[in-house]
């Protein structure tokens, strides 16, 4: 954890840093609580809030950050909470421990700041726990899900499949703010997303299928280099944003179809490649969407895995002899990479094709990238249509 102190606020007056905490406070509750979305209550309120950029920025960093070490914050806080407090309460303690703890802002400004930003009747509780909190001084984590605030089924999980040592260093990475990547056309997409349609070798002209394209980035890049682009997606909301997409990006090379990717409505044997990029459980993902490892749930993988295997079946039918059929996801589970894999390998009709090369590690027969400064998690897997 960084106990590097950092800048309080901008000069404009103590009343701004309270209006950006009581922003992130009324954000915490609303997710926790209310069941929101970070990624998407958050926007919303500083759409309606007159910040500035800092301003918002430390709010972000706050929302996020809290949402992300929630089991870390309330071991920390329940050391010193005789009984559970209120969700307002509770987003407070959390807002002023993660300052403290994790940020090492100055324990006066935080602790003052956060209880001016409580609501009125919890303020003491607040005050008087942030306080312990400070005295008590570095916290002695009892375990690993603890430390770096997980739960215990992702962490284990992502141990027994990638080694403790590996495992540990991806969770470490994805408690950090995502990095923003912006492609030459100006979309904002991340670098492992952009290196499994590097890794799709299509030429101008080449008619390709992408089953699961929303929000779009994969398609509108494919679009880019000549292909024409077929790009589905199930929930017509979502193929919604893929046309907008297509519209921003100036894609006339890409249709929009709102279809189940299992049952795509397209001629078989016509494509020059079909891409996959699955619905999974988003392990290696996990910073760009805060509160996502507190909503996955363990049993959710198999029924993941299911899915993967049908929308492969049928990828596999849509390929031309020579096609290529890219399967591609952005978690680490080896039930939802290797064991999936392996179940499209047996089909006769496709041959596995060599990893592609560095930044990529070899995984069984295809290709992962762990997370870390530059990249987010994801594995991938390519075949020839025999």
């Amino acid at each position: 954890m960084s106990r590097q102190a950092r800048p309080e606020k901008p000069s404009s007056g103590r009343q701004v840093v309270i209006d950006t905490r009581r922003l992130a406070l009324d954000v915490l509750v609303r997710v926790d609580a209310g069941g929101a979305y970070a990624n998407v209550a958050l926007p919303a309120a500083l759409k309606k809030a007159d910040l500035d950029e800092r301003d918002r920025a430390f709010a972000t960093e706050l929302v996020y950050g809290v949402t992300r070490r929630r089991r870390a914050l309330d071991w920390v806080l329940d050391a010193f909470l005789v009984a559970a407090p209120p969700a307002p309460a509770r987003a407070a303690l959390r807002m002023g421990a993660y300052q403290i703890i994790e940020l090492g802002t100055p324990v006066y400004a935080a602790v003052s700041a956060t209880v001016s930003a409580a609501p009125r009747k919890h303020r003491a509780l607040v005050n008087a726990v942030l306080r312990r909190v400070a005295d008590a001084g570095a916290p002695d984590w009892p375990d690993d899900p603890t430390r770096l605030s997980y739960p215990d089924w992702i962490v284990d999980t992502l141990s027994d499949d990638l080694g403790r040592s590996a495992a540990l260093a991806a969770l470490e990475s994805m408690n950090s703010p995502a990095p923003v990547h912006r492609r030459d056309d100006g979309y904002v997409q991340d670098l492992s997303s952009q290196l499994v349609t590097d890794a799709i070798d299509v030429q101008a002209g080449a008619l390709v299928a992408d089953l699961c394209a929303a929000p779009g980035g994969k398609a509108t890049a494919l679009a880019a280099r000549g292909a024409t682009v077929i790009a589905g997606d199930s929930h017509r909301g979502r193929a919604g944003l893929l046309e907008a997409n297509r519209r921003a990006l100036g894609a006339g090379s890409m249709a929009v179809v709102a279809a189940d990717g299992r049952h795509p409505p397209l001629r078989p044997g016509r494509f020059d490649a079909v891409l996959v990029d699955a619905p999974c459980s988003g392990l290696g993902t996990l910073r760009r969407r805060p509160d996502a490892r507190w909503r996955i749930e363990r049993s959710a993988v198999p029924r993941l895995v299911e899915l993967q295997r049908s929308l492969l079946d049928a990828a596999t039918g849509l390929l031309r002899p020579g096609g290529q059929l890219v399967y591609s996801v952005c978690t680490l589970t080896a039930a939802e990479t290797l064991a999936v894999a392996a179940h499209a390998s047996r089909d006769d009709r496709l041959k596995l094709l060599p990893a592609p090369a560095q930044p990529w590690s070899p995984h069984g027969g295809g290709a992962m990238l762990l997370p870390d400064a530059d990249h987010d998690g994801m594995t991938l897997f390519r075949w020839c249509r025999i």
